[in-house]
């Protein structure tokens, strides 16, 4: 690494963690006095208020680490523009886009960051710092992320379905399983269970009867089999898919606005079990794929952005370009808001809808950065 990338890394990413600090603190400070009161009336102690931020920390990182770069960037490079130093380093024969390397670098871990938050920590978080708060309650229930109850799933792949009285996502126990197999012949074969589980990683059911539907309309189950334990290593859902399979059915009936809600691998999952989703489910399905791929993206536009205002703020005050910077976040997320809702209600293509607020600014920010001297 040249000693001008560090240079300008170390004078980024100072301001960078100030910011990002300042967010946070400032965030569970008003949290906590607006929470205080509750938490004192579940009896929670320090540790569990800990827990409970630490839960809900991702999802704050995610919301404020865009804004802090962009305040960051905007500091940054006022200061080395005020002090004429973006004029020599230009002078000495650095590119503006070479100058900017190291800032797209940091827009890259930035993003690789939001996408592995988003991905494993954000979507539940918001229920597991409820289940956190209830944990001392004695009237405290299993929370869905531990107990879903009368569910069923279909996996058109392998042209099965699934009903399950109560599915325990930690362990995959099954309570009164039922899988109905749909035969090449239009017969049906139904596997009805007490419970179910998985021993040596093959789906193993107790207490089990097994039935043959004949086609037809009227036709009368015929029993096959009747045991205490019938191992199924053909039954190729795995715990993983099953889990995945209910997330995004729940959140396909509820239409859960937020990208960050619904992870890229539970999409995918889906997916492959309905190669053909419904028409009416389309694209939502496929907007929030594309949104969830846009959104990694969000640090490189933020720098696509930063870079013209910071280097122009030599001739303006500081404060415009906090002002500035402001009515940015407020016009992307606008923006990409707007693209998600036409984009799940079939008004525009997936595609437009999930990555409408990066196509936007980053082709004005590389724009407005070209037209730099």
């Amino acid at each position: 690494m040249r000693l001008l990338d560090r240079y300008l890394l170390r004078e980024l990413l100072m301001p960078l963690a100030y910011c990002l600090g300042g967010f946070i603190l400032f965030w569970i400070a008003f949290d906590l006095f607006e929470q205080l009161d509750r938490f004192q009336a579940n009896r929670l102690s320090t540790s569990d208020v800990a827990a409970y931020y630490a839960v809900r920390l991702p999802e704050l990182v995610v919301t404020a680490l865009p804004v802090a770069l962009l305040l960051a960037l905007l500091y940054a490079l006022s200061r080395h523009a005020r002090h004429h130093e973006i004029t020599a380093i230009r002078a000495a024969g650095v590119s503006l886009w070479r100058l900017a390397a190291p800032y797209f670098g940091v827009g890259l871990v930035g993003g690789a960051l939001l996408f592995g938050l988003n991905e494993w920590f954000v979507p539940d978080a918001a229920e597991r710092a409820e289940q956190i708060k209830r944990r001392r309650s004695p009237d405290a229930e299993a929370s869905s992320l531990e107990v879903a109850r009368q569910v069923a799933f279909t996996n058109d792949r392998e042209r099965r379905a699934w009903q399950i009285a109560e599915f325990h996502f930690r362990t995959a126990q099954m309570l009164n399983p039922k899988v109905i197999e749909f035969m090449p012949d239009g017969s049906q074969r139904w596997l009805d269970a007490e419970r179910a589980g998985r021993v040596n990683g093959v789906w193993t059911f107790f207490n089990v009867r097994l039935y043959r539907v004949p086609a037809g309309a009227n036709a009368v189950p015929a029993l096959l089999l009747q045991t205490n334990t019938l191992a199924r290593p053909d039954l190729t859902e795995t715990p993983d898919e099953i889990r995945s399979e209910l997330k995004i059915s729940r959140r396909l009936g509820g239409r859960v606005e937020r990208a960050a809600d619904v992870p890229l691998r539970e999409l995918l999952d889906y997916l492959r079990f309905h190669p053909r989703p419904a028409r009416g489910d389309r694209p939502w399905l496929y907007t929030k794929l594309h949104a969830r791929l846009a959104m990694p993206w969000t640090c490189v536009i933020v720098v696509l952005v930063a870079l013209p205002v910071g280097l122009a703020s030599d001739r303006r005050n500081l404060f415009v370009g906090v002002a500035g910077s402001i009515v940015i976040c407020f016009g992307y997320f606008v923006l990409g808001q707007l693209g998600i809702a036409l984009g799940t209600g079939g008004h525009l293509p997936p595609w437009v809808g999930g990555w409408l607020a990066n196509v936007v600014f980053g082709l004005g920010g590389l724009w407005w950065t070209a037209r730099l001297r």
